[in-house]
Order: structure tokens, then C-alpha cells, then sequence
């Protein structure tokens, strides 16, 4: 059960009730739950509380899921993951693995990202973006070692999405996992994936 009360359908304002248009097609989506993915779909029913920060949520996840961006998709989901894991946010990490595997990440390195250090899964860069990540969400730090291992394989621009994609999820994980929404509404079983 979430913490917050959700927004109706009915009690919606129009920015919202556009954004749960495309989430819920025509249902309201507290009295019928539920994503086309499988989620519950609160964390959106919860967000719409205040429209704006809604928005702002629309507006900075889905654009780093788009094509385009310099971080190639792939690199991406895995940063995404073990944001999940060092989070221990079920909602995402699930999520996740099936975005992972839309994008062509191998099953083998979805299998292993839990262990990644001691894998032989990932290649080089895959390893320092991990690492990367590991280092930022522990350690509010990225060691300088991890930092000139991340710059012998990707250009800056890649490096600040790898931050700014593990800062976002990072927020919106602890967000989801405090106000107990989607799958993080519990604390057992934590990191499985949610079929």
C-alpha cells in the first residue's frame, strides 16, 4: 500500500490527465491499476499530487530512454541496474532488465550484473561505468583511477550521461522505495525480477 493518497482520474488536471492518457490509455487509473508493462502504475498516480513535479519526472526520465543519446542504450541499462541494486529498488532493477534486454544486452550480463566484479561478462567499458556508478552512489565519489578508466572509452559526454542517468535513477529510486510505491512496497525479496 502506498504512503500517499493518488490522483483519480476525475480529480486530475489536464496536464495530468495527458500524461495518464499515455500511461493508462482511457481507464482511470487509481480506481483500475496498472501499466501496460505490469507495474501497479502509483508511482504516477502518487507523482500526479503535484502536476509539476509529475512533469519534471516525465520529462527527465523518458528523454534519457529515447534514441539519440550520446551513452549507447546498452551502457546505459546496465548503469540503470546497478543504480538499482545499489539501491536495492525492486521496482527499477525488474524494469530494468526488460528495457536491458529490448535494447539487446545479452541474458548472460543481465544474469551477472549483481556480481559484476567478479564476472568476465563486461567488457572494459562496461566495467569502469559500473565501477563509475558503484563509486558514485557509495561513495558520493568516482576514484581517479575509475575516472581515467571511464575516459580511456567514452568522450565526455558519454561520462556526464553516465552520471546524470545514475543521479536520476538514484532519486527516483529512493523516492519510490520511501513512499513504498510499485513493486518497493515491501522489504522482503528484494531484487527479483517481477515477471
Amino acid at each position: 500500500m502506498t504512503r500517499l493518497s493518488q490522483v483519480s482520474k476525475a480529480e486530475a488536471p489536464p496536464k495530468v490527465l495527458k500524461l495518464y492518457k499515455e500511461f493508462f490509455g482511457d481507464r482511470d487509473p487509481v480506481a483500475e491499476p496498472g501499466t501496460a508493462t505490469g507495474t501497479p502504475g502509483d508511482y504516477w498516480t502518487t507523482f500526479a499530487l503535484v502536476p509539476d513535479l509529475m512533469e519534471m519526472a516525465y520529462n527527465t526520465l523518458v528523454p534519457m530512454l529515447q534514441p539519440g543519446r550520446k551513452l549507447h542504450p546498452q551502457l546505459r541499462e546496465l548503469v540503470i541496474l546497478r543504480t538499482a541494486i545499489v539501491g536495492d529498488s525492486k521496482f527499477e532493477y525488474s524494469q530494468h532488465c526488460k528495457v536491458a534486454r529490448l535494447v539487446g544486452v545479452p541474458e548472460e550480463k543481465i544474469s551477472a550484473i549483481k556480481g559484476w566484479t567478479t564476472s568476465e561478462a563486461f567488457s572494459p567499458v562496461e566495467r569502469a561505468a559500473m565501477a563509475a556508478t558503484d563509486e558514485i552512489l557509495s561513495l558520493n565519489r568516482v576514484e581517479d583511477s575509475t575516472f581515467a578508466a571511464l575516459q580511456q572509452h567514452l568522450s565526455d559526454p558519454e561520462i556526464l550521461e553516465v552520471f546524470v542517468v545514475s543521479g536520476l535513477w538514484r532519486m527516483h529510486g529512493l523516492i519510490v522505495r520511501a513512499l513504498h510505491l510499485e513493486y518497493d512496497n515491501d522489504t522482503t525479496a528484494r531484487l527479483q525480477e517481477v515477471p
